[in-house]
């Protein structure tokens, strides 16, 4: 008996996830990239000798990819070597200096009780809490499909709910246990990694402390694109096939039913449709107007994660002022906040992130040199101009030398710009969103778009636009849930 097929549009992790999953079950899987190599997001860009992961830098949540891959009966190390970072990642505050932050708790606590003092004592317990909320939500909401509200708003929720502090802000509940403004943002930078603002997130997402303090900061030798290849490697091993270079340009829905995926290559007859292509893109220009979920005026009304402006830089000398992870944080961040969720437009002295993964890596650049990755928060769909970004380029370049005390700019021998319109023409991204929706209570869980087409039988969704939402992690369990929804309902 032939196997039933299922074609996978697109070959980033969440696809390649999915991929390995459906093989595994029995499914005939055949993924379809636009690219001429997998990853999405997490391409990579190598030049001269210096190697870029284009976009995800950071490896948290460990236990994510230790499940994972324990469902084929192996390890993350069986792909790919993992480095812990020490220190975790180096933070730039406007005006007062920088701190490490280091994997030993004892440091961090010290340093807290410096800024504040009782400061050490609440970390403990803010972390004891933070701790709790991890587990819960990993055990019990996080691995789940929702498809309805009652799914979501259950007796477990009801008595847990206080306790996660769903309905609390992020930044109003981290200012219970602090007051200075340095460790608030110690706590609370990594939501903009997640797509959201510390006064417009649940704090529930408080449980990112005990992934950064608890479970640390990873770095995979060789750059997060030997996470690619090592789920690639995994997916092909199951049995899938994987396609590069093939744009998808139509799916072909007949009576409901998804029937085939066409590229600029050739059709694929389908028996089971993934997309883990940009959520709006499949829906609004890969299916015809009657078969579409959502309305324009849906996606028009969501909050959108931010966008990104991004400089890849090969240095030509060794820089002492970076670690591998570095954060610059203005002290007024709620102005740039401002700019990219409530008032759309460029901001003023942004807060920006820094990758400096030579500083652990010799295989991502040239011996003697430096590969750097600069990050600006920005938001989605603003105008995207050359001129805009060799302004924000000057500016960045030189607040950076400010921090460092280093001549950086007349040793940069490479260099690349990416944001908005490089994310709409590469991704298909909707206003050239760099991470999907943003992480709000009315957007988390049963209020995200849903894995399965509401009006395809057999089109399903995974990725960052799906539960449980934005990052790598996140989207490695969205593929999990929506493997195991598709093997029940069309059993391999």
């Amino acid at each position: 008996m032939q196997s039933l097929r299922v074609v996978v549009i697109g070959a980033g992790i969440g696809g390649l996830s999915a991929a390995a999953l459906l093989a595994k079950q029995g499914f005939d899987v055949t993924v379809l990239e636009r690219h001429d190599q997998p990853g999405g997001r997490a391409r990579v860009w190598e030049k001269d000798g210096f190697l870029f992961d284009m976009g995800p830098s950071w490896y948290l949540m460990p236990d994510v990819f230790e499940r994972f891959f324990a469902e084929f009966g192996r390890k993350p190390s069986d792909y790919y070597q993992l480095k812990r970072m020490d220190p975790s990642y180096r933070v730039f505050f406007e005006g007062e200096g920088h701190v490490d932050i280091t994997p030993r708790l004892e440091e961090t606590k010290a340093t807290f009780e410096r800024w504040e003092p009782g400061a050490g004592a609440r970390f403990q317990e803010y972390l004891d809490g933070t701790e709790y909320q991890y587990k819960v939500a990993m055990s019990d909401f996080v691995y789940r499909s929702y498809k309805r509200l009652y799914q979501f708003m259950n007796r477990k929720l009801l008595v847990e709910g206080t306790k996660l502090h769903l309905l609390e802000s992020l930044d109003r509940y981290i200012q219970r246990f602090f007051s200075d403004h340095r460790i608030r943002k110690v706590l609370e930078y990594n939501i903009v990694f997640l797509g959201g603002a510390p006064r417009d997130s649940p704090a529930l997402y408080a449980l990112m402390s005990h992934v950064d303090f608890n479970m640390g900061v990873w770095y995979p030798m060789g750059g997060l694109t030997e996470v690619v290849k090592g789920f690639q490697r995994l997916a092909r091993e199951q049995g899938a096939k994987v396609y590069l270079g093939h744009d998808v340009r139509r799916i072909v829905v007949e009576d409901g039913w998804a029937k085939a995926v066409v590229t600029d290559k050739g059709t694929f007859p389908a028996d089971v449709v993934l997309a883990n292509a940009d959520y709006h893109h499949v829906e609004q220009e890969l299916l015809e107007p009657r078969w579409r979920s959502f309305t324009a005026a849906y996606w028009e009304k969501r909050k959108m994660a931010p966008s990104t402006l991004l400089f890849y830089l090969g240095i030509d000398r060794k820089l002492e002022g970076l670690s591998h992870h570095n954060l610059y944080l203005r002290k007024d961040w709620d102005a740039h906040f401002k700019t990219i969720f409530r008032d759309p437009s460029w901001p003023d002295n942004p807060c920006y992130y820094v990758s400096c993964p030579s500083a652990s890596d010799p295989a991502v650049a040239p011996e003697g040199k430096e590969n750097l990755f600069i990050l600006i928060p920005v938001a989605a769909g603003l105008e995207d101009t050359e001129a805009v970004r060799e302004r924000y380029y000057d500016w960045v370049m030189a607040h950076l030398e400010g921090l460092t005390g280093e001549s950086i700019r007349d040793h940069v021998v490479l260099k690349r710009s990416y944001a908005h319109r490089d994310f709409e023409r590469d991704y298909s991204a909707y206003k050239g969103t760099a991470l999907g929706l943003a992480h709000t209570l009315r957007q988390t869980a049963v209020f995200r778009p849903r894995h399965r087409s509401k009006r395809v039988e057999n089109l399903f969704f995974t990725g960052h636009y799906c539960h449980p939402g934005i990052g790598v992690p996140m989207v490695v369990i969205s593929s999990q849930i929506v493997s195991e929804e598709i093997g029940k309902e069309h059993a391999a």
